[in-house]
Parts: C-alpha cells; structure tokens; sequence
C-alpha cells in the first residue's frame, strides 16, 4: 500500500545526515532539530504557531483542551473516520455528536451541522478525509454564527489547499481556530515512528497549546495548568525537516497516480470514483473507489490474489463501534456512512508507484469487471 522503503532510499544519504547530527549532539529531547522543524512548518503552512507533540490523537486531546472543554460539552464530527479523532473528545469525558458525511466526498455533511448544535455544543471537527479539506468556509460561518470554535483534524491533507470565494488560499489545518496532524509513517509527510503537531493563528492559543503539551508547564518547574507528556522527539524531527522539503514534490506525484487510476478506470461504469471538490486541492493520501453493492470484499480477494494490497478505510463507522454504543446511535442513523463502509476500498497509493505497477492494478481491476 506505501512504499517507504523506496522513498527513503531516494533520500537515504540526507536522512542518515540528519539522524548521525542528533546522535552525535545526544540532544535526544527538546534538541535543536524540533525548533528548526517547527520553524520551518510555521513557513510552509504560513501560520504563526506550530506545537509538535507525540502523535495525530494528542495533538486533538491537546487542542480541546486548550479550548477548556468541560465534562459533558458537546463536539460535532463525522462518524466516518479513525477512531483517534472521537477517541480525543472522548477521554475528555466530551460527547461526540456525530453527523452523515457526503456520499462522494466522504467528508462531513455541512448541512448536517447546524440540526445537531445544541446550547451544549462547543466545537466543530471536521475531519479533512483522505486528502482534501471539508467545506472550510461553510463551516467557519456557521461556527461564527453560532460563538463555536473550530478544530481541524488534517491529518489525512497536510499540504492540500482551500480557495475561498474571494481567492484567497490557506493550506489545510490553518483554518480553523486550531489545527491537528500526524507523522505517522503512512501519512504524506510521515517520520519513521510516532508525531503529530498542532497549528493556530492565535497568540494566547499557542502559549496555551505549547504549555498543554509539557505537564501544563511554561517554565520548567513551575505548572499553571494540568497538561500533559507529549512531545515529538529531536531524531523524529530532523527526519521530518528532511522529508518537509520533499512534501510538495510527493504530493504531486501522488496526484499523478491519482490521474492514472482515473484515466484507466474511468470507463468502469459500476465503479465510482473519487470525487474532487470545487473549493480544495487533492493530495491523495489515500485513492478510494466505491464498489458496487455487495461487491467490494469479492473485489478484494480478486486483488488479493494477484499479489494487489487493498484497505477499507473504514469497515465501521464511530456510530456503531462498540466503545461509542452509549451514546445511543443506532444502525440506520447515518445511512450513507454505514453504506459506504460496506463499499470504500483503498488502491495502493504513494510517492513510488511506478507506471507499471499502476497498469498491473487497472488491468486487474477491469478483468474483475469484464
């Protein structure tokens, strides 16, 4: 499904630089790396504060914490997503709200939104779902209109773009009041463990997000408030600074790839694929077709057995996981997620594909439909 093996012996020679400078300096935590790493996100997302941290679900534990969310308050979202980003509302005792998503882009249904706000409601999180942004501008009206506040969970789109009707463009996660992303290894700009930061354009927002992530500490010592131990590590952040200078040019190839599987599987009448919106650029961090109904797991072994990996993401929408089952959704409550988790299937997406390999994969796939 990812390639990181071919992506990093392109890069091989400047990561093994990077990593031999940390281990050299032995400023394993807080080294030089972070900063440099966060300086230079805070340029390319062209935001003001970036707060790294230890992984993607911190950095939305992090963030609703900095808004002062208390036990019981409420927070929309989409039920069609990991379970990291109900997983963060919930261990602070929130309540996810969950509305239907769009059956083509498969990010949250903005008109979906407004019907759940309650005198309960705090916060709006989109999840920006396989590589482009949810309806931002809608949202953020909405959130206006409303005194809510807005997280953005981009861990799926860091590097795409939003266009505004007025023109202007900011980058996904920069948005909202705050934004939330991973490095986990798969994601488009991934370390080689576990990392996430956290953005906002908000000056009091930063110190907060930044003292959050150390024990509640501005000064080591001294703690104002309860936070927590989350932090991204000096040999995770040099990596990174190698691989940031590379995002762009991963992004496009991924949308090459992208136009490759649209081109040879455009014809595939019983094939939907995926949908680009008018208003966000589309960086594919992951390429999901929708299968005829009933067909998608027969799909996947036929793809199976010519050595072609295959993902759902995800088999189970957040409504009807166990762990959520007392919020009281049941089955039937938000139709087009649970349909489509009966029919998404992710085709091998990443910065390696070769034109051959992608022709292998469409062949197969319109062998399966012929």
């Amino acid at each position: 499904m990812v390639d990181l093996k071919g992506q990093h012996n392109k890069i091989r020679d400047e990561i093994d630089a990077a990593i031999k400078k940390v281990v050299d300096s032995a400023a394993f935590i807080n080294g030089p790396e972070v900063e440099t790493f966060r300086n230079r996100l805070k340029e390319y997302l062209d935001i003001k504060h970036v707060i790294t941290c230890g992984n993607g679900t911190d950095a939305l534990q992090i963030a609703l914490m900095a808004l002062e969310t208390e036990p019981g308050d409420e927070v929309i979202t989409t039920p069609f997503t990991f379970i990291a980003t109900a997983e963060a509302i919930s261990l602070l005792k929130l309540k996810p709200v969950f509305v239907d998503i769009h059956s083509r882009t498969f990010n949250i249904d903005t008109s979906s939104i407004e019907p759940a706000v309650t005198s309960k409601t705090k916060v709006i999180l989109p999840v920006h779902l396989y590589g482009q942004c949810a309806d931002m501008e809608f949202i953020m009206d909405l959130a206006g209109k409303h005194d809510l506040k807005v997280i953005e969970d981009a861990a799926q789109a860091l590097g795409s773009e939003y266009t505004f009707r007025n023109g202007i463009v900011k980058k996904a996660g920069t948005i909202g009041d705050i934004g939330c992303t991973s490095f986990f290894p798969s994601k488009n700009l991934g370390c080689f463990g576990d990392g996430g930061a956290i953005f906002t354009d908000d000056a009091e927002s930063g110190e907060k997000l930044k003292a959050i992530a150390s024990h509640g500490s501005r000064i080591k010592y001294y703690h104002d408030i309860t936070g927590v131990n989350s932090r991204l590590d000096t040999i995770q952040a040099a990596i990174l600074d190698v691989k940031l200078r590379y995002l762009d040019r991963y992004n496009i190839k991924r949308l090459k790839a992208a136009e490759y599987y649209n081109r040879a599987l455009g014809d595939i009448e019983q094939l939907q694929l995926p949908v680009r919106s008018g208003q966000s650029s589309h960086i594919f961090h992951a390429y999901t077709i929708i299968a005829p109904p009933g067909q998608r797991d027969a799909l996947r072994d036929y793809l199976s057995s010519k050595n072609i990996p295959s993902m759902v993401y995800y088999p189970v929408p957040m409504h009807l996981q166990k762990a959520y089952i007392d919020c009281g959704y049941r089955e039937g409550d938000f139709p087009v997620s649970e349909e489509l988790c009966k029919r998404v299937l992710s085709l091998p997406m990443h910065t390696e594909l070769a034109e051959e390999q992608l022709e292998y994969i469409c062949h197969a796939i319109t062998d399966y439909f012929t």
